[in-house]
């Protein structure tokens, strides 16, 4: 072996000699750095959250005001154009977790100065604004494109994006806002879209170009937040049972036809409203904090492939 093999040899063991004798092997570590808190405690400690669409008693805006109060929300506005359960759900989610606040609002989400308002009223009663989750929609009439009418295509695209449109307009400039308790501009604003939005033959024609719609929202407000800590996301559900595919649940459970419903998708079954608010959850909580501008199918694997019933393809 040559002197100067043997003097790097040397200078290697010397190396290592010195860090293990020097310092435990975990001090080398860098520590990871971290946009949250512990994932094991509660998602939304202290954030405040406005959630549209919260009326129904099977719905994903009701489950979702659940998820961010039992982790934590300081203070959750439910809201919704009917107002019929409002402060029945107030009333469960505040026995349930006594130390958060809910708001009831009874307005159309596409309603400018309503959401502007409700908007005000939460950056003046707790001086910030975490999350505004626009979950308001419509589904309209079935019938043929050719069938429905100007107006009433134009009023699906009015509750369903429009309401979307105000909540960004009026929530962004709201969670820019620091104080003592929020010292950086940060929030998220999260849609529900669906995959109607993603691709044909799940819904009718204004109601898929509406959901479309809202993707597009989403993904260039995002870019025209830059630099805010401002997310925007969409959540794009499939077949849920909600208060809006109800009939269709009760329907093939009197039939004895329910193991058949979402028979198209890997899964083989239809969802439901928890696991689309847990999605909500997750985008709304500082652990999704670099999730950004994204359509997020929650469908069970349907938007994944083009579903097919084997043995029928001729």
């Amino acid at each position: 072996m040559s002197d100067t093999a043997k003097q790097r040899i040397q200078a290697l063991g010397n190396q290592i000699s010195a860090s293990s004798s020097s310092s435990s092997p975990d001090a080398l570590l860098p520590a990871i750095k971290k946009h949250s808190g512990k994932s094991a405690g509660p998602r939304a400690q202290g954030k405040v959250v406005i959630i549209t669409g919260t009326n129904s008693v099977l719905g994903i805006g009701r489950a979702s005001a659940h998820q961010f109060a039992e982790n934590g929300a300081r203070a959750v506005y439910i809201c919704d154009f009917d107002d019929k359960y409002l402060l029945a759900h107030k009333r469960e989610i505040e026995t349930l977790y006594p130390r958060v606040v809910v708001h009831t609002r009874k307005f159309d989400a596409a309603d400018d100065a309503a959401v502007k308002e409700v908007v005000d009223h939460a950056i003046n009663t707790y001086g910030r604004l975490d999350v505004f989750f626009a979950n308001a929609g419509v589904v309209g009439r079935y019938a043929l494109f050719s069938d429905i009418t100007k107006d009433e295509f134009m009023r699906v695209f009015d509750t369903n994006v429009a309401s979307v449109f105000l909540a960004a307009k009026y929530a962004a400039p709201a969670m820019q806002k620091t104080s003592s308790s929020k010292p950086v501009s940060s929030g998220s604003i999260i849609a529900t879209a669906s995959v109607a939005g993603l691709r044909s033959n799940a819904g009718t024609t204004p109601y898929a170009a509406s959901k479309a719609a809202v993707i597009s929202l989403a993904q260039t407000i995002a870019y025209q937040l830059a630099g805010t800590g401002i997310r925007v996301n969409a959540i794009c559900p499939g077949l849920i049972e909600t208060g809006m595919t109800s009939q269709t649940f009760e329907a093939a459970r009197a039939r004895g036809t329910e193991k058949k419903i979402g028979q198209l998708n890997p899964l083989k079954r239809g969802g439901t409203a928890d696991e689309i608010a847990r999605v909500a959850l997750f985008l709304g909580s500082d652990e999704s904090s670099y999730v950004n501008g994204q359509a997020w199918a929650v469908d069970g694997g349907l938007s994944a492939g083009h579903p097919f019933v084997p043995g029928k393809l001729a």
